[in-house]
């Protein structure tokens, strides 16, 4: 992980241009929502905007693998995310009082101890350009939600049918006059 550092000490003119490429397993999604499964290529520019302000504008590009909302079902995403990102000190962050958000907060993230971490930008910009719900195809019909068989590949015999519950006194009502 220590790789996926950038050194602001080592930023020496106002822009400069860097290129990075990781294989996927340089990234730890053990914990997340998704696999890198391509290697990660990282295009930026760093931009001295101050003493201790950095700009990051760029984009980060690889294939993710991710689980169908519907029928969960493992299938890739291809990721081309462009990022335009504000670092602060993390010490610039501690004791403001509370205040409304403002739009250029939302693009402000901190560093620490003259490291920006990389694997961090990348994980937060794959969050970013993922599906709220992914889908491997919009006519996905998910899984059968008694027998759990993905209706993709099969068909079942399950009679899904539901009755509302605070409708059941008028439903014996009918049933009685069917009846008569």
């Amino acid at each position: 992980m220590s790789a996926m550092l950038l050194e602001l000490s080592k930023i020496q003119s106002p822009r400069e241009r860097l290129d990075y490429t990781w294989p996927e397993s340089a990234l730890d999604t053990s914990e997340d929502e998704f696999d890198v499964v391509a290697p990660i290529h990282l295009e930026l520019e760093v931009q001295k905007a101050g003493e201790d302000r950095f700009r990051l504008v760029g984009r980060a590009r690889t294939t993710l693998e991710a689980a169908c909302s519907r029928c969960v079902e493992p299938f890739r995403i291809p990721i081309d995310a462009p990022f335009d990102l504000s670092y602060l000190p993390q010490a610039d962050n501690a004791g403001e009082p509370e205040r409304e958000i403002q739009d250029d907060d939302l693009s402000t993230s901190f560093y620490r101890d003259g490291t920006i971490d990389l694997g961090g930008l990348l994980r937060e910009q794959f969050y970013l350009a993922l599906p709220m719900k992914p889908l491997h195809d919009e006519h996905c019909r998910g899984l059968c939600p008694l027998c759990g068989t993905n209706l993709n590949r099969e068909t079942c015999e399950c009679k899904v049918a539901w009755e509302d519950p605070r409708l059941a006194g008028l439903k014996s009502l009918l049933d009685e006059k069917k009846t008569n």
